[in-house]
Parts: C-alpha cells; sequence; structure tokens
C-alpha cells in the first residue's frame, strides 16, 4: 500500500469505460470514507488510476489521504470489468455503452499494457464481456458518434434507454438536448415523446421530399368526397330531397372503377367522407381505390338534416392508408368529434383540412369533388371545382 502521494493522479483509458458517480451517490461515498476510512485501495496501472477514481476524488474532496496499490496481473480489462459490474448497478444501456467504448478504446502505453488489457475488442466480444445484446451495443455506437454530449451523458449515467437515444441521434441537436433534459429531470416518458414526435415530423417531412419529386402528380393525401348516390324509397315522393337535386350523383360501380390508385403515392393516406347509410359502400370504395380501412372521424353539425330512421346531425370522415404513411405522433391526435357549422349543400368544412394539414404538412395533397377554389397548397379536382 502507498499513501502520501502529492501529485494528481491521471485516469487510466480502462477506468474511464465506466462512469464516475454524481450527485448524492458520490457524496454519499465521500461521507462513508470521512466517517470509516477509504476500505479498499485505488488500483494503478503504469502510473494511473486503473480502478478507484470515485474513491480518488472523494478522498481528496473529504481530507482523506487516498490509499493506492500497483496492479500487477495480467487482465486488467476483466479486472476493471468484473469490480465494476460487482459493484455499481448499471442497467442494460450503461452496460451497452460501456462495451461500445471497449470496443473503440486505445490503450496507449507499453505493447505489454496492450497484451495485457487484450485490446482491441470487437462489439461481438465487448456485447460478451458485458451481458448485452450485439445490437444494444451497436445502438450505443451510435450514439457515442452522432449524438449530442448531453445525450451521451443521458445514457452513460442511466437516464435514457440506449434504444430512445439511438433514434433521437438523428434529430437536431436542440431536439437531442431537449430529450436529455427530459430524461435527467426523470421523466422518461417525455423524453420518449419528444423522440417520436420528432421523428415522426422528421418521416413525414422526408415522405413529402420524396413524393413532390415523383412523376405525374401522385399524392401522400389524398382527401375524397364522392358524388353518393343514395336512392329514396320511392322516386315519386323522395327525390325532393335528394342529392340529385343539387349536384350529378354516380352510381357506386362509377365511383369504384376511379382510378385513384394511379394517383396515389407509395405510401399514402385516403380521407374518404361518407354519409351514415352509405357506410359499406364506402368501405368497398376504399378497398377498390387501393386503401385498408385504419379510422375515423365524425364531422358535428350545428343543425339536423334529413333521414329515415334518426335526422342526421353528423357525417363521417373514414381513414385508410397504404404502404407506410407514418399516423399522427403520439399527444398530436386531434379529439375524433370535430364541431362546425354546415354550409352549401354536401361542401365540407375546411376545419378538417386544417387537422389534416397539421398531420402531414409536407405530403402533396389534393381534394377529390373540391367545390370552389383548391384550397392554399392543395390540389383539386371535380365537377364543381374550380381551377385556379
Amino acid at each position: 500500500m502507498v499513501t502520501g502521494r502529492r501529485v494528481p493522479l491521471e485516469f487510466h483509458p480502462l477506468a474511464n469505460l465506466f462512469p464516475l458517480m454524481e450527485g448524492a451517490e458520490a457524496e454519499a461515498l465521500g461521507d462513508d470514507i470521512r466517517a470509516n476510512g477509504q476500505r479498499e485501495p485505488i488500483w494503478l496501472l503504469e502510473g494511473k488510476i486503473l480502478d478507484g477514481r470515485n474513491r480518488y476524488l472523494q478522498c481528496r474532496r473529504v481530507g482523506v489521504e487516498p490509499v493506492t496499490s500497483d496492479y500487477d496481473g495480467e487482465g486488467p480489462l476483466a479486472f476493471v470489468i468484473s469490480l465494476n459490474l460487482k459493484r455499481r448497478h448499471l442497467n442494460e444501456s450503461q452496460r451497452a455503452w460501456v462495451a461500445s467504448r471497449i470496443a473503440t478504446v486505445t490503450h496507449g502505453g507499453d505493447r505489454k499494457g496492450d497484451q495485457a488489457a487484450n485490446l482491441p475488442v470487437d462489439q461481438a466480444t465487448a456485447a460478451r464481456m458485458l451481458n448485452v445484446s450485439e445490437r444494444s451495443v451497436r445502438s450505443a455506437a451510435a450514439v457515442r458518434d452522432r449524438g449530442a454530449p448531453e445525450l451521451q451523458h443521458a445514457v452513460e449515467h442511466g437516464h435514457l434507454a440506449v434504444s430512445a437515444a439511438a433514434k433521437a441521434v438523428s434529430l437536431p441537436v436542440k431536439q437531442q438536448r431537449e430529450v436529455a433534459e427530459k430524461a435527467a429531470r426523470g421523466d422518461a416518458n417525455a423524453a420518449r415523446t419528444v423522440i417520436k414526435k420528432a421523428s415522426r415530423a422528421k418521416r413525414e417531412a422526408d415522405l413529402g421530399a420524396e413524393q413532390l419529386a415523383l412523376p405525374n402528380a401522385r399524392y401522400g393525401v389524398i382527401v375524397a368526397d364522392p358524388e353518393w348516390r343514395l336512392e329514396p324509397y320511392s322516386r315519386d315522393s323522395g327525390m325532393d330531397r335528394a342529392a340529385d337535386n343539387h349536384y350529378a350523383t354516380s352510381s357506386l360501380d362509377v365511383i369504384k372503377a376511379r382510378d385513384v390508385a394511379s394517383i396515389a403515392a407509395d405510401d399514402a393516406v385516403l380521407f374518404l367522407w361518407a354519409t351514415v347509410p352509405l357506410m359499406p359502400q364506402a368501405f368497398e370504395v376504399m378497398e377498390a381505390w387501393g386503401f385498408s380501412y385504419k379510422s375515423g372521424a365524425v364531422w358535428v353539425k350545428d343543425r339536423a338534416g334529413t333521414g329515415y330512421w334518426f335526422r342526421n346531425r353528423h357525417e363521417l370522415l373514414l381513414v385508410g392508408t397504404r404502404g407506410k404513411i407514418p399516423a399522427p405522433a403520439s399527444g398530436t391526435q386531434w379529439e375524433s368529434m370535430i364541431e362546425a357549422p354546415v354550409g352549401e349543400h354536401s361542401a365540407k368544412p375546411e376545419r378538417f383540412l386544417e387537422m389534416i394539414e397539421a398531420y402531414f404538412p409536407s405530403l402533396p395533397k389534393i381534394e377529390l369533388n373540391r367545390r370552389g377554389s383548391p384550397r392554399s397548397g392543395w390540389d383539386a379536382w371535380g365537377a364543381e371545382a374550380v381551377q385556379s
């Protein structure tokens, strides 16, 4: 054992593989050393601290002379890993972080030291040494190579799962720091929400850029309000309130045969308006156009219309998708019931288009059966669409 060292000791690269204690944990160690003395030596290799950085720093903080001992074994890397894994409660993400550093650390010093440390170590070997998956090590390596310092710190100190951090590295540095800040405060759910929202926004923007570059005007967002034909119980007495009195309607077969699939991008979403009596037909149309039903919203009107069983005060907006269109990020979804006043016959509220724009700001959009001038940023098609 050696005491009385006055020159500050350096940390060995192998010791730096593991995170230092912080905050209350570090202070508790120092208080214990002050009360009970240093119970375990600080191990040195080539004059540098191989194990015991926390003990060394706390000895200096509380005014206790550090006690050191020279390490003369043949496997310093295994020695450091064994001591730290036994003493400290590192979660899987922290162990993956250490493994990623083991796979890249350079030892320095004499060749005997290199051989003794058994470096370099590949990712697969490092994963086995720390009892984690290679996938986790790859994720940690991505955070180490591309993550903001705050994001790296969050993983290293166990505040954020390495899998979540690996998703965050593609985000702007400002958002990476926001993720790390929320994780450091102990709000992992809020950190994951930031990642999901930002990742979804990036996916939507990238998809929009791709689709705008596609030939033949293909769209990521298609809104359709077909000219549904609803047969009355009696054409003799029931035509006074039929849609045919206001605009030309089409049969179900004509609407289904419309080649909407040809203008849809590989990854696209369809918002299809449907009345309550024609829901089965609307599902047929959605399938014929190449979309799979996912969900729906309800337009709650400010006054009741006509109907056979009920006087309808609502209309349905069905949602279908094809390909890998991103759903709204958690926490950004609108409520499924949207109240809006009734306008001209069959015209739909702009409020729903505002919702769609909030979900998909970047994707190219078209409204089929638009009544009037196209909405800014949209294309329009239909007998009553006013072309600009």
